[in-house]
């Protein structure tokens, strides 16, 4: 047994139901503290780092691959039903085009990889982490090393690199994380906020928006949505994407508060199954090793146990597929 399942399982099971109290999951950076000395938290203040602009891509072999990594980052969908099985693209969360500072932007990120990930539990190559978000995000099959998407993608973050320093937590990097609320995260609460500031562009059933067959707005919940594996399921990893970034166009004009709540509506719906499933016996098993976090994976709301089911949406691939 790893060290990381001891801990998990030894862990508990999760047990609030409609409002999430934020301090009783432990956080997975806790855990990664045990295996890897951390970065140091990037010091608060403007951004300095700026990403090459795309008329800087050189014309020739090594630029074609640039250009085809950033029409996938920003058009994933092209590759649905081969490695995409859910309506979502890259620049979904990861805004223009992965530059956006406090978006996850991709310029901070090539740089601090090969890391370890307490979610797989091994050091992860950027090809990898990639694939991570094939599997989860896009509820898909990972692109194979070698593969022309995976070096595309691979391509593209280190064109956005370019003068940026190695191994280095980048101002701007990520999501800007949230102080814990004293009320916590409540779903009823996040349910008028939904209503307010998202359902606009998402849709009242979480559906998100198409114009003709092509996906403008992505689904929040629902079959097209990201799946129970990937990192925004997680109530705090949301609301620190909410808070900076949503809605669109107006980011900061949400409290903390409505941050936390609307996150705690949009992720206690369903969604499909986390792909880790196919490989465990029963549901608590699952919650127990992956699921030790700010998440309603396995919990009870409205009558449901969320995730009790086995509906892997349009995906038919076995994790090890």
């Amino acid at each position: 047994m790893s060290q990381r399942r001891f801990h998990l399982l030894m862990a508990g099971t999760l047990t609030s139901a409609l409002g999430l109290p934020l301090t009783a999951l432990a956080q997975d950076d806790e855990v990664q503290r045990d295996y890897q000395i951390p970065l140091p938290e990037a010091p608060a203040g403007e951004v300095t780092f700026q990403p090459p602009l795309e008329r800087d891509i050189p014309d020739n072999q090594y630029g074609d691959m640039v250009r085809k990594g950033r029409d996938l980052f920003l058009n994933t969908q092209a590759l649905r039903g081969e490695y995409v099985f859910s309506e979502q693209n890259c620049a979904n969360c990861h805004l223009d085009a992965g530059r956006l500072a406090n978006s996850a932007p991709m310029w901070a990120s090539f740089g601090v990889y090969p890391a370890y990930r307490g979610k797989n539990d091994k050091v992860n190559t950027l090809a990898e982490r990639i694939q991570g978000c094939f599997t989860y995000s896009m509820n898909g099959k990972p692109p194979e090393n070698g593969s022309e998407p995976l070096v595309a993608m691979q391509t593209y973050l280190h064109w956005m690199a370019t003068g940026a320093p190695i191994n280095e937590s980048l101002p701007g990097r990520g999501y800007p994380k949230l102080e814990e609320t004293e009320q916590g995260a409540d779903r009823e609460r996040g349910a008028e906020v939904y209503a307010q500031q998202c359902a606009v562009c998402h849709g009242d059933e979480g559906q998100g928006q198409k114009v003709g067959e092509r996906q403008v707005f992505p689904p929040l919940w629902g079959d097209g949505a990201y799946n129970w594996g990937a990192g925004m399921h997680r109530v705090n990893t949301a609301a620190n994407f909410i808070k900076a970034n949503m809605p669109l166009g107006k980011p900061y004009s949400l409290t903390d508060q409505e941050a936390w709540d609307v996150a705690a509506f949009i992720n206690s719906q369903e969604r499909p199954q986390d792909p880790r499933r196919r490989t465990l016996d029963t549901l608590d098993e699952t919650a127990e090793i992956f699921h030790d976090h700010h998440g309603f994976y396995g919990q009870e709301v409205d009558g449901k146990r969320l995730g009790d089911h086995a509906d892997f949406g349009e995906n038919p691939v076995p994790l090890d597929g």
